[in-house]
């Protein structure tokens, strides 16, 4: 059967649909990380809070906390300077403290800037593509383990289809988690001892802090609320979507 694409974009998650779960999102500390980790803790979910502002992440500990959602915890790493040791450390922070991991939200980004690509600055060409691309890879790396040994893990990418003049080193970047959702899907495809999950989510414009830097003339209210935009990441960090995996959702089709 087809996968209906508009029901996951309008996906309604039942009460308690991630109790038990322990979710890894990074960006956590503003717009659609934010609101993702304000959603999944409602509905049972054990997050870890990882982003580089410990002021920001500590503000959506507190709302989680007001909220009655399960203890959070909180972990600050800059993923533009962070080290393959970084990483390693993580895993070893979240297995000591969880033993396993049953979702990673590769969500973070960083546009650098919009610019011709003959005037691309070099160095920050190289912090970009860090940030976009290499640091979702590491993470994902040293979690694989711990998502190995969950009941109904899943993996899931905020992709972005923006490979389009200026977009320079974050479309390019964007490009290529497309390609790592893709093959991770098909490598973890009808594998019976560790089946994982993997789908990505293209929100679309939205209303946050960093589309607001890039296009500081749109009405405030030109686009959705990061609210509006999580169902799909819910759905796939949830067992209602057991047996999808390799599918990048549109949000918004057509607006970029």
């Amino acid at each position: 059967m087809p996968l209906d694409e508009s029901a996951i974009r309008q996906y309604t998650p039942r009460p308690a649909l991630l109790g038990g779960r322990i979710i890894l999102i990074t960006g956590a500390g503003d717009g659609i990380g934010k609101a993702l980790s304000l959603a999944c803790a409602q509905l049972g979910a054990t997050v870890i809070l990882l982003g580089k502002t410990v002021k920001k992440l500590e503000a959506v500990y507190d709302a989680i906390e007001a909220t009655g959602g399960p203890q959070p915890a909180i972990y600050p790493m800059n993923l533009e300077g962070a080290t393959a040791k970084d990483y390693a450390d993580l895993m070893d922070n979240i297995e000591g403290e969880f033993g396993q991991l049953h979702g990673l939200v590769n969500n973070a980004g960083w546009v650098g800037a919009l610019t011709p690509f003959k005037h691309y600055d070099v160095e920050l060409w190289l912090r970009v593509m860090t940030v976009n691309l290499h640091a979702p890879f590491l993470l994902t790396r040293v979690c694989l383990p711990l998502l190995e040994r969950a009941d109904d893990p899943a993996i899931v990418f905020s992709t972005h289809h923006c490979q389009r003049a200026y977009w320079g080193a974050y479309g390019i970047a964007k490009a290529g988690q497309k390609g790592m959702l893709d093959i991770l899907a098909a490598e973890y495809d009808g594998d019976s001892n560790h089946p994982i999950r993997v789908n990505g989510v293209d929100t679309g414009p939205v209303a946050t802090r960093e589309r607001r830097a890039h296009y500081p003339g749109e009405p405030p209210d030109a686009h959705p609320q990061p609210e509006l935009v999580i169902a799909p990441y819910l759905y796939f960090l949830g067992p209602d979507s057991q047996g999808v995996s390799g599918t990048d959702i549109e949000c918004q089709p057509g607006r970029q």
